[in-house]
């Protein structure tokens, strides 16, 4: 089964709809024993990192979702904040992240007055490497929100790229750890096909 994360921050249902719509069962939750069964894990998030880790350590998750993804391997998708909160800190909050990957979480700071904050709508990205996660093909194209961005310490790790003023992380992945930044419960056809991949990956 896999399973969406529930720790209070973020829309949870709309990803859910998104697992059914392409053909998926999900179960919502927040408890750990189930956690710890599942055959997948989204962590799904919208907001303010401190926020997040607060949330995770408040529910007693941080440790159940490190054991089930490190020790266990359960393949693990992490949206918007729920990817920011895979690294070691964020420029956002004093906390620091869950460091399942090499990598912190910077602000997008522009001296250009056209680039507003945050960084809103449909983009482009550019996929630098075969991955199980996004086919490379021309023009993919997927939904933003947000104000931060997250910077890897190895180029490795980085399977999509965007550009936004400066090229940013878009997604990435190491072993059964992906993240993106963007939201693929809103992005129609290439959320769609990214979520039927994640689910077609295999389980531990």
């Amino acid at each position: 089964m896999l399973l969406i994360v529930d720790y209070g921050v973020g829309n949870v249902n709309s990803v859910a709809n998104m697992v059914r719509h392409v053909g998926g069962e999900c179960e919502i939750s927040s408890d750990p024993e189930s956690i710890l069964d599942a055959h997948k894990l989204i962590l799904p998030g919208v907001g303010a990192f401190d926020a997040g880790m607060g949330a995770l350590e408040e529910r007693g998750l941080m440790n159940v979702l490190s054991k089930a993804v490190l020790d266990r391997g359960i393949p693990v998708l992490g949206i918007c904040l729920g990817m920011q909160l895979m690294t070691r800190s964020s420029q956002e909050g004093s906390l620091p992240g869950l460091g399942w990957i090499d990598g912190d979480v910077c602000k997008f700071s522009f001296d250009d007055p056209k680039l507003k904050i945050p960084h809103m709508g449909w983009n482009t990205v550019n996929i630098p490497m075969e991955n199980p996660l996004i086919v490379p093909e021309e023009r993919q194209r997927f939904y933003f929100v947000h104000s931060y961005y997250v910077s890897c310490d190895n180029d490795s790790d980085v399977i999509a790229r965007c550009r936004y003023g400066h090229d940013f992380v878009a997604a990435f992945a190491r072993g059964n750890i992906f993240g993106v930044q963007f939201h693929p419960e809103k992005s129609h056809r290439f959320g769609m096909a990214l979520v039927r991949r994640f689910m077609e990956f295999p389980n531990a």
